[in-house]
């Protein structure tokens, strides 16, 4: 598989349209994600302003409990348009929906069933949203408990694809590593596609992040690297900055974010969290490139 093979909301930003800055869309914590989504922008891909001096972009009417968490964003490379799917609920069965061709202006919201079909679903949580070029359609992945499992849950990794988020293919099981995993994002470096998951084990504890190489159609998965970030680590997600492969991730116990870097494809990984800088209360959001005439768009608006 080419580098060109999977273009994701965490790719490198290597083609002309991608170099005018970058987009960190999340939600905040503190109020569950009912205030909606919220955005910031960077010039340099390590220091992330507000936009609208933090003010939510757009307000979750859809799903179960009406939250937008877990906000996943990708540029359709076909038509520029901006998809973005979220987590809707603590509980239920649906994952939002909705798109922009500006960041700024959305279509209707939709609540998308996509574990109906799923008898003793518990939830439906962190969708990450990928067009993976090679089979030229859009992949949507997401972590779900069926049936009883404690407190904490017991984790698979499901998914759906679509061509044009009208039609979607049948939900199926994406990943299964026999233990409860979580918030699945993925990425291109040096020609390899990687995917970076939440071991979600609380004993023994583990609630690290830690990555693979991976394919997406069909899904193949290497063996998993040892844990490149702290306990108490998750939503990851990763952008290319100059030579390197960044990874921000939440450190929610903490309410802060935190980073690490590799220059040689994940071989080796070192603490970059006192370079970045990002908006107070962020919580689980991902990072993009955007082109410069949308960058100025935003910081237009303060």
């Amino acid at each position: 598989m080419t580098a060109a093979a999977v273009t994701t909301g965490a790719r490198a930003a290597r083609s002309d349209e991608a170099t005018g800055g970058y987009l960190f869309t999340h939600f905040r914590n503190a109020d569950n994600g009912r205030a909606g989504l919220r955005l910031a922008i960077s010039a340099d891909g390590w220091h992330y302003r507000p936009v609208r001096d933090g003010a939510p972009m757009l307000v979750p009417t859809v799903g179960e409990n009406k939250l937008m968490r877990d906000p996943s964003v990708v540029r359709d490379p076909r038509t520029g348009l901006f998809h973005l799917v979220w987590t809707t609920s603590w509980t239920g069965t649906t994952i939002g929906y909705a798109s922009s061709p500006d960041l700024v202006r959305w279509s209707p919201q939709q609540a998308l069933p996509v574990m109906a079909r799923f008898p003793g679903t518990r939830n439906a949580w962190a969708p990450e949203v990928t067009w993976d070029a090679a089979a030229g359609r859009f992949l949507i992945v997401w972590a779900s408990t069926i049936g009883a499992a404690g407190k904490e849950g017991d984790h698979r990794l499901y998914a759906t694809t679509t061509r044009d988020f009208d039609r979607f293919t049948p939900t199926t099981l994406f990943w299964d590593p026999g233990y409860s995993v979580i918030d699945a994002t993925f990425a291109t470096f040096r020609g390899r596609t990687l995917m970076f998951v939440k071991d979600e084990r609380k004993e023994p504890l583990r609630k690290v992040v830690q990555w693979c190489d991976a394919a997406l159609s069909p899904p193949r998965f290497g063996p998993l690297s040892a844990p490149i970030t702290p306990a108490w680590s998750e939503g990851p997600t990763v952008v290319t900055i100059g030579p390197e492969i960044v990874v921000f991730f939440d450190r929610y116990r903490e309410h802060r974010y935190g980073a690490v870097a590799s220059a040689d494809g994940g071989r080796s990984w070192r603490d970059v969290s006192d370079r970045i800088a990002m908006p107070a209360g962020a919580s689980h959001g991902t990072i993009i490139p955007i082109p410069r005439v949308t960058y100025d768009a935003l910081a237009a608006l303060g």
